[in-house]
């Protein structure tokens, strides 16, 4: 053991909520010479144990808890023992939907902070986001070679939260090559294509597969506008629902032409598919102008508050563009939209959900909540991994 942290008295509620973050005010001194992601013993202001955990010096949740078992050695075997656990609990819900893409590892809701591990096909695809991910990058890459020996593993941690715990961000091969090619991945029987090296964070957002059903209640004999469609999988559900059109709309060129791929990769009707290159805000506006009109409309935008400064003005980015999607729809539409910022709490997003339907002088009734697919657990102290919210709107 590297090093200790003693806490602040009265600071060691929410550890004995087992709830996993140590931020710095709540500590009173550090013992040892500790550097980056070393393994500490947790000790309340009367010198009890609380947990083992991951120092980060430069990050605000100074320390991250990998156990609260004073016996528990942090090593190969225990990340082993982890991604076994977290494969079990999605064993079922990858057999029944047919999956050969699921979310492996959901960080602090499988008890390893920091640890993002998605899985296509033959492929691993890690982001290691926290101090202590990175120190045992080899313990969590062995762990997976053991679980999976047929699978090659990638590394995409190259998102700005790594700089917060002070590490840069890197991507490559961790264990074989990397993909040649765009990885298919099958889906409650549609294949989807996934660019591992240059997609967004892993490549594809499995969070949406429960919602993408959703919409398949909804789209038969309708107008279908998929705003923020990126590799357009949302569009693969309406074709295969029987929609009489849908129109996929995104800023990435890259993004649209997988989605028109992957139209083709599941033999459905490309003459009932349209894929527009432009911003959804610009485009919302110009379609309001033209007094275009959709039955169905699917809203779902990339996260738009990353720290609470932003939150004020991610409420008005929802309220906008929200409002614009009610004002496109026909009465008695629906409207499918969500929010992924972890910080807009559901109850908020409802509110203004509910702003907009007023501002668009509209009636809303919401039939139907959704929230991140099975593959996306939420512990049960750990309520911040849930951040998918999503609601299904009639709008007259």
């Amino acid at each position: 053991m590297a090093g200790a942290i003693y806490l602040q008295t009265g600071r060691e509620k929410s550890l004995k909520r087992k709830h996993p973050w140590i931020f710095s005010k709540a500590i009173k001194k550090v013992k040892g010479n500790l550097a980056l992601g070393d393994t500490v013993t947790v000790y309340d202001s009367n010198g009890k144990y609380l947990a083992t955990a991951a120092y980060s010096p430069e990050s605000q949740i100074r320390a991250r808890v990998w156990s609260f078992n004073e016996k528990e050695v942090i090593d190969g075997e225990f990340f082993y023992q982890r991604l076994a656990r977290a494969y079990s609990v999605r064993e079922h819900t990858i057999e029944m939907g047919g999956l050969t893409g699921f979310r492996l590892c959901a960080g602090e809701s499988d008890g390893l902070p920091g640890v993002t591990i998605d899985k296509f096909d033959n492929y691993l695809v890690c982001q290691l986001l926290s101090a202590g991910a990175e120190r045992h990058k080899g313990d969590i890459v062995n762990a997976l070679h053991r679980l999976f020996p047929e699978c090659a593993i990638y590394e995409r941690s190259d998102v700005d939260v790594r700089k917060k715990e002070g590490l840069a961000p890197t991507t490559g091969a961790l264990l074989g090559e990397a993909p040649a090619a765009p990885v298919l991945i099958k889906e409650n029987g549609l294949t989807c294509e996934v660019d591992i090296i240059g997609g967004h964070k892993t490549g594809f957002y499995l969070d949406q597969r429960d919602s993408r059903a959703a919409l398949e209640r909804y789209v038969k004999d309708k107008e279908v506008l998929n705003c923020f469609c990126y590799t357009g999988t949302f569009g693969l559900y309406a074709l295969r629902g029987g929609c009489k059109e849908v129109t996929n709309v995104d800023v990435s060129q890259n993004a649209l032409d997988i989605a028109k791929r992957n139209v083709e990769h599941n033999n459905l009707d490309m003459s009932k598919a349209q894929f527009v290159k432009q911003d959804v805000f610009k485009l919302l506006r110009e379609y309001r102008e033209q007094g275009r009109k959709f039955d169905t409309i699917v809203m779902d935008p990339p996260k738009f508050a990353e720290s609470k400064a932003q939150l004020t003005g991610a409420c008005r980015g929802y309220k906008d563009i929200n409002m614009l999607a009610m004002q496109l729809l026909n009465p008695g539409g629906t409207l499918l939209t969500f929010s992924c910022s972890g910080l807009m709490e559901q109850n908020l997003f409802q509110k203004v959900v509910a702003d907009a339907a007023l501002d668009a002088h509209k009636d809303l009734l919401i039939v139907e909540r959704l929230n991140q697919a099975a593959d996306h657990p939420i512990s049960g102290p750990y309520p911040e991994g849930f951040y998918l919210k999503g609601l299904v709107c009639k709008v007259y």
